[in-house]
Order: structure tokens, then sequence, then C-alpha cells
């Protein structure tokens, strides 16, 4: 069984966010110790005994905050369980597909050995910051593409894979 997980995002609106907030919920009623953090404020990863890494997705690239995270912590997060999701679609092809890791992420994965990644639809609502994603409102392509049915499941995986090591 494993001690402490991290799960930790990089986010920019938020959204991401609450998707690392549902998998970490998932893991603590498995029974599993978490701690939840955005990914510019984890300064070691070295008392946690795996790591869920998580990035929105913008102009197919992860958050920044992610991709800096995974590249100062890469010795350790290379020594542990680690899972990565991404999220972004402001559609519904992520409930429709399996829709794979952007090439920065599958190259992180495969130094890695992430054990899973998953792409979950993205939300963009009024009030978000950013003069992209202003555009993207303003062409009527927002709204809220997370299906926390599939978050969940996923979330449950992990912990199936926590708790039976």
């Amino acid at each position: 069984m494993t001690d402490t997980v991290l799960v930790t995002y990089g986010t920019t609106n938020g959204s991401t966010a609450e998707i690392a907030e549902a998998v970490a919920e998932v893991l603590r009623k498995s029974g599993v110790t978490v701690e939840s953090s955005p990914a510019r404020s984890v300064t070691s990863v070295a008392r946690y005994d795996a790591v869920v890494v998580g990035g929105g997705l913008y102009a197919g690239r992860w958050h920044k905050d992610a991709r800096r995270f995974v590249r100062r912590n890469r010795v350790l997060l290379a020594q542990r369980p680690v899972w990565f999701f991404s999220s972004g679609p402001l559609d519904a092809s992520a409930s429709e597909r399996d829709i794979p890791p952007v090439r920065g992420v599958q190259k992180a994965m495969s130094r890695l050995e992430v054990r899973d990644h998953v792409t979950f639809g993205g939300c963009l609502e009024d009030g978000a910051k950013g003069w992209v994603a202003g555009m993207i409102l303003r062409s009527g392509k927002g709204g809220d593409f997370r299906d926390f049915g599939a978050i969940e499941a996923w979330a449950g995986g992990i912990a199936d894979a926590l708790t039976h090591a």
C-alpha cells in the first residue's frame, strides 16, 4: 500500500484543478492519503510515494506549470509510480474516443515510464482569463465538456493500483 500520493496540476482558469480535486477525492475515499496542490507550488516530490500530474492543454501544449514540474522533478518521478492526465478539448471528443497525449507529454511519459495517461474534456466559461480564451468564448465555442464519471472511473483504477500494490 502506498503511503502518500501527490495530485498536482497546471491550470489557468481552474477547470484542471477541479479535475485534480475529483481524482484526489476518489483516492481519499479508497483509503489513500492524498495531498493536492498546484504544480508551481510543489518544491519536491521526495516525500510522496506516487504522483498524479495533470495539465490543461493550450495550443497543443501542456500547461507550463505542469511541464516545469515534470522537468524539475524528473529524477524522483522516475523512481515512483506516476500517472498523467490532460484536459482541454472544448467539444465531446474526449468522451467519444481516446485522445493520445500531445507530443511533449508523450516524451515525458516515455522517459518516466508513466503508468497511464488520459485526456478529459475541458471547460472554458465566461470570465476566463486570457486573450485567446476570450476569442474562443466570443466565437461560441466555450462550455464545460468534463465528464466527471469518466474522471472518477480513471481515478478508481489508480486507487486499485495503489491499494493492491
